[in-house]
């Protein structure tokens, strides 16, 4: 451990900045559960609001905010807005605290939040290793891969994106409190009937509007056959969370106590993967990685509009493995969503073969290779 001879402190050798979602978040987190465990100093900048901001100090982690602002594809006067202050004021406040963390590499996991930090890091000469979770690099990754010195990959295919010479296969890394779930845990926790399949839907931390509504209107005919654990988020905007307790509420009591609703999903999430018989919900990177690490089957609904297409192309990686079935939200209706589910409830075998295929497009000790990078870079 090298120690700062100013404070007295031990120095941050691994600085991560990133975030924004849990896809840009949870890599993030396994290499500092990685790094922590073999007694190398970390910190974290990230944004403010992010999901980051919550996550990370829960586990102890240094954690630092810059000012940040969000790139968009679009028109926005909001652009102007963040590029002409936001992203000058998170560049100096970067480079500030480069100065003051000195750290010897950055670990830059994406998001509009790690720009300021990787471009701090060129100008202070401090090594970047990126990484890139989707089979779509996003903006703000192909930006940061001008100024890193490697550039880490989850999918093949994707390295025709950024310069050879940098590229390296490392996959995406599971945080490791997710391999710990208890079947017995979630039965407990969530009053659930062991003899009976558990289908587990979540739209991710903000919810999934299109997707909530239409779980619900399938819920009774769905619940006769499964149970259901519906993750959905919180918006009054949309108002979901609010309108699906008013339809478990309209259930059958035998049927309705089937039926959680939850806004988020925190520690439980281990114990809901390792009861799940099926995922339904959108295909973003940390969705989809969780599911291939731990074998889960799931039915994608991509988010359609995405950077790329991201999302599709997330879930054709697993599908082409056989590892997933996919629903465009184009052709979404309550209908086929519901003969789809019932369809993969009714072959617990193909259900199986399906987990086994995913788990096979993952890889297993993706913190491994990745802390190994950042450790060997110069």
């Amino acid at each position: 451990m090298i120690e700062d001879r100013r404070s007295g402190q031990p120095r941050v050798q691994i600085l991560i900045t990133g975030g924004g979602t849990g896809g840009h978040t949870s890599p993030g987190l396994a290499v500092s559960a990685l790094l922590g465990a073999r007694g190398i100093p970390c910190a974290w900048i990230g944004s403010r609001d992010g999901v980051e901001a919550r996550l990370v100090p829960e586990r102890g982690i240094p954690y630092f905010t810059i000012p940040t602002g969000k790139l968009r594809r679009y028109w926005s006067w909001q652009n102007v807005r963040d590029l002409a202050v936001g992203a000058p004021t998170g560049l100096v406040h970067a480079v500030l605290l480069l100065g003051r963390l000195r750290p010897r590499v950055v670990f830059a996991t994406g998001g509009f939040v790690a720009l300021p930090v990787v471009i701090a890091a060129a100008l202070r000469r401090i090594p970047v290793v990126a990484h890139e979770q989707t089979a779509v690099p996003g903006l703000a990754n192909r930006i940061a891969a001008r100024f890193a010195r490697r550039i880490a990959l989850s999918f093949p295919g994707s390295e025709s994106v950024f310069p050879a010479e940098k590229t390296t296969l490392t996959g995406n890394p599971l945080r490791p409190e997710l391999r710990a779930g208890s079947r017995a845990e979630a039965v407990t926790r969530f009053h659930l009937d062991p003899a009976l399949p558990l289908v587990y839907v979540t739209g991710g931390a903000q919810g999934a509007q299109r997707i909530n509504r239409t779980v619900g209107e399938i819920l009774a005919p769905l619940l006769e056959h499964a149970q259901v654990i519906h993750q959905c988020g919180d918006s009054r905007a949309t108002g979901d969370r609010a309108w699906l307790e008013g339809r478990r509420e309209a259930l059958p009591p035998a049927l309705a106590r089937r039926y959680t609703v939850l806004p988020y999903v925190g520690t439980e999430l281990a114990a809901i993967y390792a009861t799940a018989a099926l995922l339904i919900g959108r295909a973003g990177a940390g969705t989809v990685n969780e599911c291939c690490q731990l074998g889960v089957p799931a039915l994608y609904i991509p988010l359609p509009g995405t950077s790329g297409d991201e999302q599709t192309a997330n879930a054709k990686v697993v599908g082409r493995a056989g590892g997933c079935t996919i629903l465009p939200q184009a052709t979404l209706t309550p209908e086929l969503l519901l003969e789809r589910i019932l369809g993969l409830l009714a072959a617990p075998t193909r259900l199986k073969e399906m987990g086994e295929r995913a788990r096979a497009v993952a890889v297993p000790d993706a913190a491994e290779r990745i802390v190994a990078l950042l450790l060997e870079t110069r």
